[in-house]
């Protein structure tokens, strides 16, 4: 996304050399603005590709059934968040363009069906809970976030033992969330028994010179290896923890495979609710999802 076209300077009197220099520029836009496969640095030293989706199926298709499921419905207390909105399975609010998957947050009046409650956002949640998941590894994502005071935007995980011990206790592992009243900051954070919810293990990123992460695709990732995790925005580290991090009396629950999630939540105790100045729709667009392993 960031190359831009300029009159060069400088006068070239080989035409095969303006040709091959021609076709290089226009074949690294075409990686770097578009969607699907994108140039990006090579991971870290030791890493092979084990997983990916790059989203390449048929405009207004829906993602791969057999990467992903979806959690519908409003979950208890709205997630456990007081959310507000429902989450459906519908191409409206989940659907592969142009090589990317556009997870659409709505406003409209809608009768889930899960509960018969009539509410006043959709949006979608996906999973690869009983299709994928992995311990330790390099696990990365190129997205595009929604913008507006209430949206929540995320792309995590949970451990795979969720159903038979619970929350925290399989741990959670957000590699990125972002509130909108915080167009310029992502979070990465967490949460196990002892140190989750309002408080967990995490930090702050903030783009430099104002800029907004609405504006431009960019890129979140972990690192995960035994009794640590790394957390980067463009592969920049800006966040390490550790076993020993962990409050006393407390476990490190980082020991085993964990699944991804990528959802956009409309309201909640930690963003609050959109207001007059929120815009809708607003989309979550997702170039990639990969996941390496050593």
């Amino acid at each position: 996304m960031g190359i831009k076209s300029g009159r060069s300077t400088v006068g070239f009197t080989s035409r095969p050399l303006v040709v091959a220099l021609v076709v290089v520029a226009a074949a690294l836009l075409s990686l770097s603005c578009g969607g699907g496969a994108t140039l990006q640095p090579p991971p870290a030293a030791g890493f092979t590709l084990v997983w990916s989706d790059e989203f390449n199926g048929p405009d207004g298709s829906s993602p791969d059934s057999s990467k992903w499921t979806f959690d519908t419905g409003v979950g208890g207390n709205g997630w456990g968040n007081n959310e507000l909105e429902s989450y459906t399975n519908r191409a409206q609010n989940a659907q592969l363009k142009v090589g990317n998957l556009v997870i659409t947050a709505l406003k409209e009046t809608y009768a889930d069906p899960s509960d018969n409650v009539t509410r006043n956002y959709t949006s979608a949640r996906m999973k690869t809970q009983g299709l994928f998941n992995q311990v330790y590894g390099r696990f990365e994502a190129r997205i595009k976030i929604p913008a507006g005071q209430g949206m929540w935007p995320a792309f995590w995980m949970l451990g795979q033992d969720i159903s038979s011990i619970g929350w925290p206790k399989c741990g959670e592992i957000d590699i990125m969330e972002n509130i909108g009243k915080e167009p310029s900051i992502v979070h990465g954070s967490l949460h196990g028994p002892g140190y989750s919810g309002g408080n967990p293990l995490g930090a702050a990123y903030t783009l430099p010179n104002g800029e907004k992460f609405a504006d431009a695709f960019h890129v979140f990732a972990i690192e995960w290896e035994t009794n640590v995790i790394r957390f980067y925005v463009d592969d920049h580290l800006y966040e390490t923890r550790t076993s020993a991090d962990v409050p006393a009396n407390a476990k490190w629950v980082y020991d085993h495979p964990f699944y991804i999630l990528l959802n956009v939540a409309v309201g909640g105790q930690w963003p609050g609710s959109p207001d007059g100045t929120t815009t809708f729709p607003q989309t979550m667009t997702v170039d990639y999802v990969r996941v390496y392993g050593k």
